[in-house]
């Protein structure tokens, strides 16, 4: 048996399933582990990978899947995550008759456990295999890195950042970039931008997700906060530091890189 997110104990399918994901990162690791034949719906926010993806039908978003949508797709199962898919609809899901999924990853190295979740139980243990090698490598890079403060923002009106046990600012983490404003009691808190907050940052990080910052909004922010030199404002891939599953390997590389140029 296989066990996901909470503790649901899940059997191997002896046969092609019928896969709904309701989590873009999760619907590019489908992809990655040969089993797009199989997938019968997805998120109109699930758009990886590129060019491959637009003829499976769409059941809605993350948090507002149209049920008698997914309900017309027969499908066996449906892949959900702990941060992105609100219980009740998860329940409701579950009482069409599919099998729920869960997932939770908070860290890198949560991939492991997920690829084989999600490769043993849909026959795909040599391409799952293969992404936890694939990861292992990029994992064990041995790179000392200066510990720099950073203030990651996800979202504006109003400023939101990352908790330390998110998937985000464990990525971060790895290449010295440790997130101010944790919130034990929420994952995404919100903040007050003010001279004190500035102070203790190294970084500003302005993701390109789930808010699309770009560089008027960077500009706006340096203005509003009459920003010299200290600290850098600079944007980063939200797709490469946020996106669980095979996108990990990359994400790391990507991390890797940016870190190097600071």
């Amino acid at each position: 048996m296989l066990i996901d997110a909470v503790g649901n104990k899940h059997a191997p399918m002896n046969g092609p399933a019928r896969i709904v994901s309701l989590v873009p990162s999760l619907t590019e690791l489908l992809f990655a582990l040969d089993l797009q034949a199989q997938v019968v719906g997805r998120t109109a926010f699930c758009i990886e990978p590129e060019g491959l993806i637009d003829a499976i039908p769409v059941v809605g978003g993350t948090k507002t899947s149209e049920l008698d949508k997914l309900a017309a797709l027969r499908p066996s199962h449906v892949l959900v995550n702990i941060d992105e898919t609100p219980k009740e609809l998860a329940e409701q899901i579950g009482a069409l008759g599919a099998r729920i999924v869960v997932t939770h990853p908070n860290s890198p190295a949560d991939n492991i456990p997920l690829f084989q979740l999600i490769g043993g139980l849909f026959g795909r243990h040599a391409q799952a295999a293969r992404l936890v090698g694939d990861l292992q490598d990029e994992l064990q890079q041995s790179e000392s890195w200066p510990e720099r403060k950073v203030l990651y923002l996800i979202w504006k009106r109003p400023w939101m950042t990352v908790s330390q046990d998110t998937y985000i600012a464990s990525m971060l983490a790895l290449f010295g970039m440790r997130t101010l404003c944790h919130d034990p009691a929420r994952r995404y808190p919100e903040v007050t931008i003010d001279p004190a907050l500035l102070a203790q940052a190294d970084l500003v990080l302005f993701s390109t997700e789930p808010f699309p910052f770009a560089t008027k909004h960077r500009n706006a922010f340096k203005n509003d906060h009459a920003i010299s030199s200290q600290p850098k404002l600079l944007s980063i891939d939200g797709k490469m530091v946020s996106w669980y599953g095979s996108r990990a390997i990359e994400g790391l590389k990507y991390l890797r890189q940016f870190a190097a140029k600071l």
